[in-house]
């Protein structure tokens, strides 16, 4: 009738797992009954990551002598049961038996006269179904505050009507073959019958009339505990099995009638086995009794917290129940309001570990020559993290993620991307869009003055088209600046690199220009048939043509497109355009190199002309400060990541644009606003022959 013990245990370690005990003491009496206990329950533990601090067999004691001798080989302190010598363990999970109970009595009794109080309060006891917390008469002296907040897993019970009421009308003088009422009767009340043969040197004489509601609980419970229920169940198990037996005796003619009585006691208990496997019934107190396949007790546990009373007094609180039979997820419950802990523990949760826990930011580091439950705490390496405690291991966040400070949860990295709102993305766009207006200016300043002839000078439409392009080199740093799209990753190298080779190719076709006009002033020259409009477009619309069709191959075989890049920034999200193919990238960048690297020669060559408003100069002082901006380009584009690598191109399209209109047209502006009177044609004549003389 007692229901699987596996199921019991199942409970007991739910119950260690529920409040996170892994360090507990097993105790057990030395006999096969403990054996069992201990091996059924290590494996249980083992498989749920709970370690035994120790496993302690209490010597057997089955008779009051026994008892005795244990009590005087256990006087010293030498001697004591080592479990009383643990101190980190708080939990002790002990085989609730009759044996070990006895046994455990009288250690912690010899413990108590040793006033070892540390070593016996303080824990939390976890017993199995079979304790129901009755002391024998020689057991009064222990002082039951031990067990105050124990907690055991006990057989499912309900209580029975009318019980009480019948142990109300309990006295000794009830059937004489019931010796066990008389016996209990006389050492609960500590007296003795008339004709007791026990005992005699008892002088109180026991009246019959004494109450057992009067006892002391740890002595006699007026309530059915659970063993009593099984017991009671048990007998009416019997009674069914009985009446089905008889019924189909009587069926059948088979069974042997005495007058009008049935003759039970002719039956063998083994015929009686067959009706109790399949008997079913519901008991007085409404509870469902069957057996399973194995022929056990298909029954719940309930989870029972002890509370003791100075008075030697205690009370049952039902704190949970398992259910093997539940559905998944509710097998288990518990309700933690309800539980009193012992005094100790200042009615707080205890704790029972190896060693404190390894908090988030931690994992456990296994210690040599210890159970697993004993562990070290290792800081979690770099980049990876813990966020719970006692984590076997580190890990790593997730690409959109990155660790905290404390390596004890995962942050959402923040977007990396060069946007108007910000500091940088404020200047630079102030920045661009100071230099678009000044070179509007400089634009409206030559097209007011265009028929001077400082503006006539080297072609004044190939001037127009240097400052219009120059423009557009300014605006096109915009694409830059804003959160990457797959249209602005298309057009920015594409339209940056074009506008730069229209207006470098624009420098190259004014020197070139130059350098004809000059050769084309000597006698007989048939250079002078090339100068004019019709070269210097040819020129510019070639260069530019070009650099169109490597843009054209660019995008055909790997355009750019948005890309978010998790890795190369700790923190952040690098959004940025990939350049799809970083080898047409440096063809676009190399191509415009060579444009100014010829055109720098070519007006390095021409800078001493005769020629008027010769801009040969000019233009080699440009082409010097574009050279040596996209030079230094390269390696510190290659070394920043993230916004600032779209940062210092924008710098470098800037500056080296500013470069180019600040050599060639501030010194024509000076001219132009400043001094007038050398912007005239008779001015022009003046230094034309100046320059023939001198070169």
């Amino acid at each position: 009738m007692a229901p699987s013990e596996r199921n019991q245990y199942i409970g007991m370690v739910q119950l260690l797992l529920h409040f996170r005990w892994i360090w507990v003491g097993i105790i057990a009496v030395n006999n096969s009954q403990g054996d069992m206990f201990v091996q059924i329950l290590m494996a249980l533990l083992s498989e749920n990551g709970i370690c035994p601090a120790f496993i302690d067999r209490l010597p057997t004691a089955t008779s009051t002598v026994d008892m005795i001798d244990v009590f005087y080989l256990s006087r010293s302190k030498d001697s004591l049961s080592s479990f009383l010598t643990h101190i980190k363990v708080k939990v002790y999970v002990i085989n609730g038996d009759t044996h070990t109970m006895t046994s455990l009595k009288w250690f912690l009794y010899i413990a108590q006269m040793e006033v070892i109080t540390e070593a016996i309060m303080g824990k939390v006891w976890i017993m199995t179904a079979q304790w129901d917390f009755s002391l024998h008469t020689f057991d009064r002296l222990l002082n039951i505050e031990v067990f105050h907040g124990s907690l055991s897993v006990t057989v499912k019970s309900r209580e029975v009507v009318e019980f009480q009421k019948f142990l109300c009308i309990v006295t000794p003088h009830w059937q004489k073959e019931d010796g066990f009422i008389r016996v209990f009767w006389e050492q609960a009340f500590k007296c003795s019958l008339s004709d007791s043969k026990l005992d005699k040197d008892i002088t109180q004489r026991c009246t019959g009339e004494e109450k057992l509601e009067s006892l002391p609980g740890p002595f006699f419970e007026m309530s059915m505990t659970a063993q009593s229920y099984c017991i009671y169940n048990a007998v009416h198990a019997i009674a069914h099995a009985l009446h089905t037996l008889c019924e189909s005796r009587q069926k059948y003619r088979r069974m042997a009638w005495g007058g009008d009585l049935l003759k039970v006691s002719d039956q063998q208990s083994w015929q009686l086995h067959p009706f109790l496997r399949s008997v079913s019934f519901n008991n007085s107190a409404g509870d469902p009794i069957h057996f399973n396949e194995e022929g056990e007790l298909e029954t719940g546990f309930e989870v029972i917290n002890w509370v003791t009373f100075p008075n030697q007094s205690f009370r049952r609180v039902k704190v949970g129940r398992m259910d093997p039979q539940a559905s998944l997820g509710t097998v288990f419950s518990l309700n933690e309001e309800f539980i009193t802990w012992h005094r100790m523990f200042n009615q707080s949760q205890p704790f029972s570990v190896c060693n404190d826990n390894c908090h988030p930011g931690y994992s456990r580091k296994k210690k040599e020559g210890k159970p697993f439950c004993c562990y070290d705490c290792a800081r979690c390496p770099e980049g990876k993290i813990s966020d719970k405690n006692d984590m076997d291991d580190c890990f790593k966040c997730s690409d959109d993620e990155h660790p905290s400070k404390g390596q004890d949860q995962c942050l959402l990295k923040a977007l990396n991307f060069l946007s108007y709102d910000e500091p940088l993305g404020i200047t630079l766009t102030s920045l661009v869009a100071s230099t678009s207006v000044i070179t509007a200016i400089v634009l409206g300043i030559f097209i007011k003055h265009r028929n001077t002839p400082i503006v006539k000078a080297n072609n004044q439409h190939l001037t127009y088209c240097l400052l219009i392009s120059l423009l557009l080199c300014f605006l096109c740093s915009l694409l830059f600046i804003g959160r990457p799209q797959i249209l602005t990753c298309l057009l920015r190298q594409v339209f940056f690199s074009i506008i730069f080779s229209v207006a470098i190719s624009s420098l190259l076709a004014k020197t070139i220009t130059v350098v004809l006009a000059f050769m084309a002033t000597k006698p007989g020259s048939q250079i002078r048939n090339w100068v004019g409009k019709r070269l210097a477009f040819s020129i510019v619309l070639s260069c530019s043509i070009i650099q169109a069709g490597i843009c054209s191959l660019w995008l055909y075989t790997a355009p750019p497109f948005p890309n978010v890049d998790t890795h190369s920034k700790f923190k952040e999200k690098v959004i940025e355009c990939n350049e799809g193919s970083v080898v047409m990238f440096y063809c676009v960048l190399g191509y415009m190199g060579f444009l100014a690297n010829v055109t720098l020669v070519v007006a390095f060559f021409a800078r001493k002309l005769p020629s008027t408003f010769n801009e040969a100069k000019y233009i080699t002082f440009s082409m010097l400060v574009f050279c040596s901006v996209w030079l230094s380009f390269v390696p510190t584009y290659l070394s920043t990541k993230g916004k600032y690598m779209v940062a210092v191109e924008i710098f470098s399209i800037l500056s080296s644009t500013a470069g180019l209109l600040g050599c060639v047209f501030s010194p024509k502006c000076y001219i132009i606003i400043l001094r007038p009177e050398l912007n005239s044609k008779e001015h022009l004549l003046i230094r034309n022959r100046n320059q023939v003389e001198e070169f």
